[in-house]
């Protein structure tokens, strides 16, 4: 059992065995198919790696073939290219020189590859000779392409220059990495030099068509319109650059017209004979201002840019016009005058031997030319006798011995000494006649005398007219005697009659101021008189005042033509006159329901004047307008500046108005017109008007239409506020230090011109121990030096009413203002007048325009004597 047992263990041991050796069998088995299977696709994958390989190296080998072929074709190229070509690594530092960069910088591939490119390629500004920036650096640097400024220049290896331009452009991996750049550039000195040629060349054009002396246009052939202009045809036409582009060229010359310009500029092209002597066609231009002018145009065609245009050239010829008329009239006149029969025209050669011998020479002398001409000097027909007198008279003149005959003749004008005198011809038939001769050396280029001119004139009709005019100067020498005589008389008449005048018009003040005083205090007395009185006292004063009226009147005109009255011309503003008169009339006007208009009421003129008379012209004009206009009538008063630089002043009633036989009697004494015996007048006041009009250097005038009015007016000299400033050497003295001994002084100044008083206000006002009061006329002046008691007194001569030398003889006569001097000061500056002024005893007598540093000088003179004279009275 136990065997059994163990056999049965054992065979299934042995089973076990046995499964377990085909199991490995069967393991084995299967590992042998998979190394068979493996090294089945090892080789196969081996085949198929070695077919890849080989496909590759294909690949490579046709690569390399192509880089090769590449490399070759660049080599060439950079060898052949015409710009040089220079490669960096990433460090700047140079990896190919082709050969023109080899020859630009002086450099060798061999010796450049690996340096710097700093050092291979030195630049510099041309301008400033400073180092410049090379690109290559920039465009490592930022990874961009960069280029020169212009005006760089390389420096090569041996130091010569050369002008370049170049480019630089980075070198890139496949990762877009810059690995290095390429530098390419190009000598461009040739062109630089062309481009600076061209740039002098374009310069010099247009200098020359900036200056040359013709107008230079250019327009298109299509349509005519204008280019280009140079600054000549600009001031030709009178039009701007601006003005004349695009503008239509026929605007310029008509004669171009729209539809044959083409034709018509052909038709203006020079001649080939005109181009040879630089001549064109002539045409009539027109200027900016529309005025005509002769041109000499000249036309030239011209293809720029495949468009056809014209090149005209102008040239004003309006001076040659007016030269060849010039031309044309002195040789009319030379032949004129070389064929006149009223001058003998004797030309002779250095000698003396007659060459030309012309129409009047034969008229006067009986010769013909060719019985002259070759043959004879003028010595020989003219009398022997003169001739020797002449001789010898000219060898005592000029201290020189000269032969009778022809040299006597010539010797001044030999000598180049003007020589014109008196000689008797003698004719062919023997008759003589006196000549006037005017002899001229005719000299070359050179100044060599080579004959003489003799021009002379037949001078019996002028000896005829002297004698006539020698016995007409005698007669008339005692018809001037007689007229001398007569005019004598009739101004020592005359003057009596003014004398006579004056005297008589004094004599009747007196009487008359008796008649007018006690008639006003009658009709003022208690008690009042009665109706028929007054009728009668009325009729006594407006005699009295008419009377009074006439006389005043009379007095003026004999003053003025007797030549007495003395004027103050000087710069009066007309505004202050005009005010004065406006109040002066508004109450004649109001009283007789007559409405005063001026125009204007600032009258903002100066004008040369005496003031005071002046506004008694005015005030008569204005007094007639307001007595002879209509009820509640107009009267308009204007001023005005005329072409003639004149200020006019108008005054305009709406009267009756004056015929044309009435208007040729104005300006007559007494002579009324015709006027209404009811009106005031005396008939002399326009004439004292004109009288003092004339003595102004001005122009009074009238004109009158019938029914509708007049309009009298006055016209005096223009001047101006600067002008007086300048008239009176207005240079004022600086601000002075009060006198020592500390007093503060009083000036009075009497003057009614506001110009002149503001003119002193200014002076004084430098002066601060100088108190200045002042009057406008006479009586007020006087007033105020017996209340003020001022230590000087200025004074003008010219016032209102009493004069200056009356207000004089008011302050003499008074014990207290007979002491202070006074000084004149007037625009009446002739000697005369000067010596009146002292003569009647003022301190000095200063005249106007003002002279300040005289005026200072004076002023302290008379305070000086002042202090002085009030010392010496007040001593007991």
């Amino acid at each position: 059992m136990l065997t059994t047992s163990v056999l049965s263990k054992i065979n299934q041991y042995q089973l076990f065995l046995l499964l377990v050796l085909i199991a490995l069998a069967f393991v084995y088995l299967i590992y042998r198919q998979s190394q068979q299977k493996l090294r089945n696709l090892v080789h196969l994958e081996t085949q198929h790696l070695l077919e890849i390989q080989e496909s590759t190296n294909k690949q490579l080998r046709l690569l390399n073939a192509t880089l090769q072929d590449s490399e070759e074709k660049l080599t060439v190229t950079l060898n052949s290219i015409g710009d040089a070509v220079i490669t960096t690594d990433a460090d700047a530092c140079v990896t190919l020189l082709n050969p023109l960069a080899e020859k630009l910088t002086g450099w060798t591939l061999a010796e450049a590859a690996g340096r710097p490119i700093a050092e291979i390629f030195p630049i510099i500004n041309k301008e400033t000779r400073v180092a410049a920036t090379i690109p290559v650096m920039e465009t490592l640097a930022h990874g961009t392409i960069q280029g020169l400024a212009n005006h760089t220049v390389l420096i090569a290896r041996n130091g010569s220059e050369c002008d370049i331009a170049d480019s630089c452009a980075p070198i890139r991996d496949r990762e877009g990495q810059v690995v290095g750049t390429v530098l390419v550039f190009r000598n461009v000195s040739e062109e630089y030099a062309v481009q600076q040629a061209l740039r002098d060349n374009t310069a010099l054009i247009q200098t020359i068509l900036n200056t040359v002396a013709d107008g230079i246009i250019t327009l298109h052939a299509s349509n005519g319109t204008i280019e280009t202009v140079n600054p000549t045809a600009q001031k030709m036409f009178g039009f701007s650059a601006i003005e004349l582009a695009g503008l239509n060229f026929s605007v310029l010359i008509p004669e171009l017209d729209q539809e044959q310009r083409n034709s018509s500029l052909k038709h203006y092209s020079p001649s080939d004979e005109a181009r040879a002597v630089g001549l064109g066609r002539e045409v009539i231009g027109w200027r900016k201002d529309n005025k005509p002018f002769p041109l000499e145009i000249a036309v030239s065609e011209m293809w720029l840019g495949g468009e056809r245009y014209f090149t005209c050239i102008l040239r004003d010829i309006s001076a040659r016009r007016i030269a060849e008329e010039a031309l044309l009239k002195a040789g009319a006149l030379q032949s004129a005058i070389f064929n006149s029969e009223n001058f003998s025209s004797i030309a002779t050669d250095a000698k003396g031997v007659i060459q030309i011998f012309n129409v009047g020479a034969e008229r006067m002398l009986g010769y013909t030319a060719d019985e002259v001409m070759n043959q004879i000097t003028p010595a020989e027909i003219s009398d022997p006798v003169e001739v020797i007198a002449r001789a010898k008279t000219l060898s005592i003149e000029l201290a020189t011995a000269i032969t009778p005959g022809f040299e006597a003749l010539v010797f001044k004008a030999s000598r180049g000494i003007e020589d014109i005198y008196e000689l008797t011809y003698i004719r062919k038939d023997g008759s003589r006649f006196p000549a006037v001769v005017s002899v001229t050396a005719l000299r070359d280029a050179q100044s060599a005398i080579i004959g003489y001119l003799l021009i002379g004139t037949d001078n019996t009709a002028r000896k005829q007219i002297e004698a006539e005019r020698t016995t007409l100067n005698e007669a008339l020498q005692l018809k001037n005697v007689e007229l001398e005589r007569a005019t004598f008389v009739a101004e020592k008449a005359n003057l009596a009659k003014s004398d006579f005048l004056s005297s008589m018009s004094h004599e009747l003040r007196t009487p008359l101021g008796a008649i007018l005083g006690f008639a006003q205090l009658i009709e003022s007395g208690t008690p009042a008189p009665t109706t028929s009185q007054k009728k009668s006292i009325d009729q006594i004063l407006k005699a009295g005042w008419y009377l009074l009226e006439l006389i005043n009147e009379v007095l003026d005109l004999a003053l003025i033509e007797s030549g007495k009255l003395a004027l103050s011309l000087e710069p009066v503003l007309l505004a202050d006159v005009m005010h004065e008169c406006e109040a002066m009339i508004e109450p004649q006007a109001q009283s007789r329901d007559i409405k005063v208009i001026f125009t204007r009421r600032e009258f903002p003129y100066w004008v040369k004047c005496d003031r005071t008379r002046v506004k008694q012209i005015v005030i008569n004009l204005l007094s007639n307008a307001i007595k002879y206009n209509k009820v509640n009538g107009t009267v308009t008063v204007e001023c005005s500046i005329t072409p003639y630089d004149t200020v006019r002043i108008s005054v305009q009633d709406t009267g009756a108005g004056l015929t044309s036989e009435e208007l040729t009697q104005l300006f007559q004494p007494f002579n009324r017109l015709g006027q209404n015996a009811e009106e005031e007048g005396t008939g002399i006041g326009l004439v004292v008007c004109k009288r003092l009009i004339d003595l102004m250097k001005g122009k009074i005038g009238v004109e009158s239409v019938v029914g509708k009015g007049s309009t009298f007016w006055i016209e005096l000299e223009q001047t101006s506020q600067s002008e007086l400033d300048t008239q009176y050497q207005l240079k004022l003295p600086t601000p002075q230090q009060p006198h020592r001994d500390g007093l503060l002084y009083k000036l009075l100044y009497v003057e009614d011109n506001p110009a002149n008083l503001m003119l002193v206000e200014d002076i004084i006002a430098r002066l601060p121990d100088i108190r200045l009061f002042s009057a406008n006329n006479a009586i007020q002046g006087v007033k105020l030096a017996r209340e003020e008691l001022p230590d000087v007194i200025l004074m003008d001569i010219n016032l209102p009413g009493f004069s200056g030398f009356d207000a004089f003889e008011m302050l003499s006569d008074d014990p207290l203002t007979s002491h202070i001097p006074v000084v004149a000061l007037s625009a009446n500056a002739m000697p005369r007048d000067i010596e009146k002024g002292l003569h009647a005893g003022f301190f000095r007598y200063l005249t106007k325009p003002i002279n300040v540093k005289e005026f200072m000088e004076t002023m302290d003179l008379a305070l000086k004597f002042a202090k002085t004279k009030q010392a010496l009275l007040s001593k007991p």
